[in-house]
């Protein structure tokens, strides 16, 4: 199987202040869900979510919008990006508002095979019960409706991806 280069930030996380992930049954998909369609870096979501008073950025991994995948909290750590769900889940920012934006081709790809090489890294099954959209988890429009109407596609090219 091919490994999707992860892009390392050396993000400023004081691992003291994080918990190890006792269980992954789950990887949560997210959106930007700004005003505008941007394509924030980890480092520029690290620090909003550090002036916010978080301990660091919340999610494990950020697409960008070419398809470039950076590194954002450590992905053992228990995430902070699905309230009452991180304990077990991984979270994955795909950058854009996909309430107005459409995800890119290079981010459809790349999420599918990160969560290839993350379903096989973790023993998880590629397929919508392991693989869901924060609105699934609870009440929001995350991961925005035209990130989430493509969720069977990137959960198909995952399972692609994996036998490759």
């Amino acid at each position: 199987m091919e490994r999707i280069p992860i892009v390392e930030t050396y993000l400023d996380i004081d691992h003291n202040q994080l918990t190890t992930r006792r269980v992954t049954d789950q990887i949560v998909i997210h959106h930007t869900g700004n005003p505008t369609d941007d394509d924030l870096s980890a480092a520029e979501i690290d620090a909003s979510h550090k002036a916010q008073g978080w301990t660091c950025i919340g999610y494990h991994y950020v697409v960008r919008k070419d398809g470039t995948v950076e590194q954002g909290r450590p992905h053992w750590m228990v995430g902070a990006h699905a309230y009452g769900h991180n304990s077990h889940t991984i979270g994955i920012h795909v950058c854009g508002n996909f309430e107005i934006g459409e995800p890119t081709g290079a981010q459809i790809e790349s999420t599918a095979m990160l969560l290839a090489n993350l379903c096989t890294d973790y023993g998880l099954t590629i397929d919508r019960d392991s693989i869901v959209g924060h609105r699934e988890l609870m009440p929001t429009a995350c991961p925005g409706r035209n990130l989430y109407a493509q969720m069977d596609t990137i959960v198909g090219k995952a399972n692609f991806y994996a036998v490759q």
